[in-house]
């Protein structure tokens, strides 16, 4: 197994996760970092936590998807009782009179509790795992390769090389360009949104906040906002059922 954390900020914003996941502070598997999310332009991942499977003979038989070690995690408390008011970006999507809710679209689709039991079956019966795909079934199940995917990877590149570079305001251009291009990877928004979000708010969790603090909602550089997105969403259409 190898984890790879996609985040910009440097090692520090990931360092506490991953020695968090082990009682010694050593994680037992490698621990990668992808400051660039080479995992999107490569493999197709477009959220997190995504999952690849790759057998021993470095073939792929399930492409990204929605997975967890384990059942449905709550946020630490002082996380929520650290958090500002968040407001709407002006341009966001409103929310749905009679949606179900930001949590409630976040909670839904792929089944959490069941999804490590699939592991251990690929692990134990290898490729006569039923939960193993043909060729065919991965690449029909794998993120499509067109112009706009393209041109999106390209604008989220020259937007991190531009915001470690110091450039903010010309990074969010590519940012925002990416953003349209790409609208269903919620790596590539939470990413730009977390960097604006920590820069305003900072703290341990400033980087969970991926909106405009109520009130400064005309200073949010973006076109939209993660709440306000994930609540216009149908339940089940973020964290995809797979399996």
């Amino acid at each position: 197994m190898v984890t790879a954390s996609l985040e910009l900020s440097g090692p520090e914003a990931s360092r506490r996760y991953i020695e968090a996941a082990h009682p010694s502070g050593r994680p037992t598997h490698p621990s990668l970092l992808d400051p660039t999310h080479q995992l999107d332009a490569l493999f197709g991942v477009v959220n997190i936590p995504n999952v690849i499977w790759i057998d021993e003979q470095g073939i792929i038989v399930r492409p990204p998807e929605p997975g967890w070690p384990g059942g449905r995690q709550e946020f630490p408390k002082e996380m929520l009782a650290d958090m500002p008011d968040l407001g709407r970006a002006p341009g966001a999507p409103a929310e749905p009179v009679d949606g179900p809710g930001m949590w409630a679209v976040l909670g839904s689709g792929q089944d959490r509790l069941s999804y490590p039991d699939a592991i251990r079956d690929w692990v134990n019966n290898g490729a006569d795992s039923p939960f193993v795909m043909s060729p065919g079934e991965v690449i029909a199940a794998s993120q499509p390769r067109d112009a706009a995917m393209s041109q999106g990877a390209a604008h989220f590149e020259l937007a991190n090389h531009l915001w470690r570079a110091g450039n903010r305001d010309a990074a969010i251009e590519h940012f925002n360009a990416c953003h349209r291009l790409q609208p269903d990877n919620w790596t590539y928004r939470r990413q730009a949104w977390s960097l604006v979000g920590n820069d305003r708010v900072g703290g341990d969790y400033g980087r969970f906040v991926q909106g405009p603090v109520l009130g400064e909602e005309e200073d949010w550089p973006f076109e939209s906002d993660f709440r306000s997105e994930v609540s216009s969403r149908a339940v089940g259409s973020y964290y995809p059922s797979t399996l």
